[in-house]
């Protein structure tokens, strides 16, 4: 029921319904649109996938790229996943240093197991705390750092949230602060 208190221009028709109607479902379609794009980085044909740990490369046989001196290399974190039809297994590892809290590696592993990609450096100076594989094929995952040089190496005090990305024969990394105070 119209209001005829109010100004003939403002009063609603079906012609503004049309276009409210005809805006949403463009909002809706760029939505649809921009959401499969996200997810083409994966060739058709082969969908990432979990593997059985005994499917993929071993971590703890791999050379993982780790100046540990004469400390042995730990492997923290991994999971096992068909990514881009091949066997391999991402793991966070570093290492195994009696005191402080050691940053990690992140590596993603081929049959052999050889190292195809480094997805983080241990210079980052990163604890990883997280992986997990989407089934878009980017892996992600959390970790604890420093704001800066003068906080104690035994309180992280940074978050973030990691992604990789496949980027033709790359990876590409994201990484998104955490608000940790909440």
């Amino acid at each position: 029921m119209e209001d005829p208190s109010l100004p003939a221009h403002t009063r609603p028709r079906p012609k503004h319904w049309a276009l409210v109607a005809a805006a949403c479902a463009a909002v809706v379609a760029a939505a649809l649109a921009a959401a499969p794009a996200a997810g083409r980085t994966v060739p058709a044909g082969a969908a990432p996938k979990a593997l059985p740990t005994q499917s993929a490369p071993d971590p703890a046989k791999a050379q993982l790229p780790l100046d540990c001196g004469p400390f042995p290399v730990t492997v923290s974190l991994s999971f096992s996943a068909l990514l881009d039809g091949t066997p391999s297994t991402v793991a966070a590892a570093h290492c195994a240093a009696p005191n402080g809290t050691p940053s990690d590696g992140v590596f993603l592993l081929g049959p052999g197991p050889t190292v195809r990609a480094t997805l983080l450096h241990e210079s980052d100076g990163l604890t990883v705390t997280a992986l997990r594989l989407r089934s878009d094929g980017t892996v992600t995952g959390t970790a604890r750092g420093y704001s800066g040089d003068d906080v104690p190496r035994a309180f992280p005090d940074l978050v973030l949230s990691l992604a990789w990305s496949r980027s033709g024969t790359g990876w590409n990394l994201t990484k998104t602060p955490v608000n940790i105070s909440q």
